[in-house]
């Protein structure tokens, strides 16, 4: 895989939008350079920011020259999914990695991703992301259960390499092959740049995936670190009760998007298991005199009230509006250049697929869910994905 001019490589895509992450961008892009396994190419996709294009654009110029960094606009609409999708549609390599442009990965990032693809039936590795506070510690209120919140890895998730229902879309990655089976990341699920913290449209995707191949493998491999930078502004309560209400709106998408049982399965383990021992946990250091005890029992029960909040009003604004997504097949152009399918809308309620390019922005990831291993081969390999393209 260290050959570039080869197709087994890894693509990196890094979605950016805004010049205020530019250190955090060339830091993202470096780490990336300096992997144990060098990737065919990294992708910058730049989202509707023109000056931000031109200023990338000079600052890999040789790089570009050689197609180790390239730089592209988004080719859909405004926001993180349209992004990743015109990566995806770039790209060049067997597998499709994704990396926050606030985060750094780790030499061996790429190494442990490429060693679970040897199973033919993985189509998707995540990795373990770790929060770099701003203040340079954790705040002492904030519970580890809820990282998700600034897009980390939580408490709960089980060590090492295991199944999942979805990886976290910041530090994950997928063959190529999996967008033919079941196209590209949805519109209408996650934010637009800076408006409301949404998420959740790997979880539809990794859901709808697995519908797809139905033997298909999804894992987390907690040795694939990144390290994801928390700016002061989120160690704030006030950004966690914001961010919890914005992952039950999104819950509610992606629930009428593949269905209550499926979109919310592991919210169920979630919130009946690691909260409540999360709880108890900072009951008991408040009660030996621990600093942030009671601060973290606090806060996960609001959290766990809030985001309950946003999902009764998701719910209701999707069945009012009759709330539409779409998602379809992504094409390759020959030149490597990004093409994306017709567009059209599939219904919320249905989860019918329609064609087109997401709009989701840029936003931390919500839970995930371990599971078990299926033997034997089939549906889930990767030769199984060709000529499923979705209709």
């Amino acid at each position: 895989m260290n050959d570039r001019t080869s197709p087994n490589g890894f693509s990196v895509v890094i979605c950016v939008y805004t010049e205020e992450r530019w250190e955090d961008i060339l830091a993202a892009v470096d780490s990336v350079r300096k992997q144990s396994l060098p990737p065919l190419e990294t992708l910058l996709v730049v989202d509707h920011n023109e000056r931000l294009l031109s200023r990338l654009t000079e600052e890999y110029a040789d790089q570009r020259l050689n197609e180790e960094v390239r730089v592209l606009a988004n080719a859909g609409p405004r926001g993180l999914s349209a992004g990743r999708n015109t990566g995806i549609a770039a790209s060049r390599g067997e597998f499709v990695a994704f990396l926050d442009d606030d985060a750094v990965a780790e030499r061996d990032w790429l190494h442990h991703f490429a060693a679970a693809y040897d199973d033919p039936r993985v189509m998707a590795v995540g990795g373990r992301t770790l929060p770099a506070w701003a203040s340079g510690r954790r705040p002492a209120w904030f519970p580890e259960e809820f990282d998700w919140v600034v897009g980390c890895t939580y408490r709960g998730l089980p060590p090492g390499r295991v199944p999942v229902r979805n990886v976290l879309g910041g530090n994950a990655s997928f063959r190529r092959t999996a967008f033919d089976a079941a196209g590209g990341f949805a519109t209408g699920i996650g934010r637009d740049g800076d408006r409301r913290p949404l998420g959740g449209e790997e979880t539809e995707l990794c859901i709808r995936l697995s519908k797809a191949l139905p033997r298909a493998i999804l894992l987390i491999d907690d040795r694939a670190v990144i390290h994801h930078k928390v700016p002061e502004v989120r160690e704030r309560f006030g950004y966690f009760r914001t961010r919890v209400y914005a992952e039950g709106l999104s819950k509610a998408l992606v629930a009428r998007s593949v269905g209550a049982q499926k979109g919310l399965e592991s919210e169920r383990r979630y919130t009946t298991r690691v909260l409540p021992s999360g709880v108890l946990r900072g009951v008991r250091d408040a009660l030996r005199g621990r600093s942030g005890g009671a601060g973290r029992a606090g806060a996960i029960v609001t959290g766990v009230t809030v985001a309950a909040g946003g999902y009764a009003l998701g719910t209701l604004r999707a069945r009012r509006s009759g709330t539409t997504f779409a998602w379809g097949p992504i094409e390759q152009t020959t030149n490597g250049e990004a093409g994306v399918g017709e567009p059209g809308n599939g219904n919320v309620g249905s989860g019918e697929a329609g064609h087109g390019t997401g709009e989701s922005g840029a936003g931390e990831s919500g839970t995930v869910e371990s599971g078990t291993v299926e033997s034997g081969t089939g549906e889930g390999g990767a030769g199984a994905a060709e000529g499923r393209r979705a209709q």
